[in-house]
């Protein structure tokens, strides 16, 4: 994978941080090594030891508030069918 799209996905991770938390000022920053890590803001201490792309995009991923899972009409009455399956 090319440089620029592992940053790319890293970055948009960060991005949907930014959105989620309403806080402005993370800021991700690469090691020469090719790892990643986040910071409250560019030049504050790292709150995550440098990580690998996947556990970067998950580490990010798992901050902050989660988005609400879309459910379309027919999942919903899906949901509905099993658990009326479920009881006696």
């Amino acid at each position: 994978m090319a440089a620029g799209v592992r940053s790319t996905r890293a970055s948009a991770a960060v991005e949907r941080l930014k959105r989620r938390t309403g806080t402005t000022t993370y800021s991700m920053a690469r090691t020469g090594d090719g790892h990643f890590f986040l910071a409250e803001r560019a030049g504050a201490p790292p709150l995550c030891p440098p990580m690998e792309l996947d556990d970067f995009v998950k580490f990010v991923d798992g901050l902050g508030p989660q988005p609400e899972k879309r459910i379309t009409k027919n999942d919903a009455a899906f949901e509905k069918q099993l658990v009326r399956k479920k009881q006696p």
